[in-house]
C-alpha cells in the first residue's frame, strides 16, 4: 500500500490551475493566424517555418488532461528528484527529492508511436541556451534542415534543455508555442520557455527520468 504524502506535499500546479493556463493559451489565440504570423522566424525541430502557418501540420491540441499521480506508482525512491512523462495525457509530472514539490507541466509529445520512446532514463548533463543540429534521421527526410542553429529565438529547443542518457533526446523548450499539447516532435519533450526554465531549476544532473 502506498504511503500517503505528507501535509506540505502539495501539488504547485493545482488542477484548477492547470485549466487556467489552457484558456489562457486559447483566449490569447495561439492558433489563429493573425498570432501565428508574430511568431519568431525559424525553423522547428521538423523543419517547418515557425512563422508559415500554411506549412504546419494541422495537430491535436490536448493541454487540459490534468490528473495527479503518485510518485510511488513509477518509482523506488525519490533520489535525484523524479520525472514523469505521460506521452498518452502529454503531461510532465515532477517531483523534488524532499517531497516539497509537485510540479505538472503541459508537453508536446513525438508526432508517431515510431518515434515515441519509453522507459527510464536520466538527465546526464543541463544547457541554457542549447543549439541544436538535426540527426541524421531527419536530414534525411529533409536534406534543407540547417546542419546547426545557435542558441536564440530561431532555435527549436528553446531557452533551456534538459539531456537525457537516451542519444538525440531532450526535454526541452520551444519558441512555437503551437506545439505544446500536441504530437509535434521527432522524439524529444517540449515545454513552453517559462515552464523548462523552472524545471531546468529543479532538475540536477541524475534527476531520474520515466516516459510511459
Amino acid at each position: 500500500m502506498n504511503a500517503k504524502p505528507p501535509a506540505k506535499y502539495q501539488p504547485v500546479l493545482s488542477r484548477r490551475k492547470f485549466t487556467q493556463i489552457s484558456g489562457i493559451a486559447a483566449a490569447a489565440g495561439l492558433c489563429a493566424p493573425s498570432v501565428l504570423a508574430q511568431a519568431p522566424a525559424g525553423i522547428d525541430s521538423n523543419g517547418f517555418p515557425i512563422n508559415d502557418p500554411a506549412a504546419q501540420p494541422k495537430l491535436e491540441r490536448r493541454v487540459s488532461g490534468f490528473v495527479a499521480r503518485d510518485w510511488q506508482d513509477y518509482f523506488s525512491s525519490r533520489a535525484n528528484g523524479l520525472i514523469l512523462v505521460d506521452t498518452r495525457a502529454r503531461v510532465l509530472h515532477y517531483w523534488d527529492e524532499e517531497g516539497a514539490i509537485y510540479n505538472v507541466y503541459p508537453t508536446s509529445v513525438p508526432l508517431t508511436p515510431e518515434l515515441t520512446r519509453t522507459g527510464r532514463t536520466q538527465v546526464t548533463r543541463k544547457r541554457e541556451g542549447p543549439d541544436w543540429r538535426p540527426t541524421p534521421n531527419m536530414l534525411k527526410r529533409n536534406p534543407d534542415l540547417p546542419e546547426y542553429v545557435g542558441p536564440g529565438p530561431q532555435n527549436p529547443l528553446g531557452t533551456h534543455a534538459l539531456y537525457l542518457s537516451w542519444r538525440y533526446y531532450r526535454i526541452h523548450g520551444t519558441n512555437d508555442t503551437r506545439k505544446i499539447g500536441r504530437k509535434s516532435s521527432n522524439g524529444c519533450i517540449g515545454l513552453y520557455n517559462e515552464q523548462i526554465a523552472e524545471l531546468f531549476g529543479l532538475a540536477k544532473v541524475g534527476t531520474q527520468v520515466l516516459l510511459i
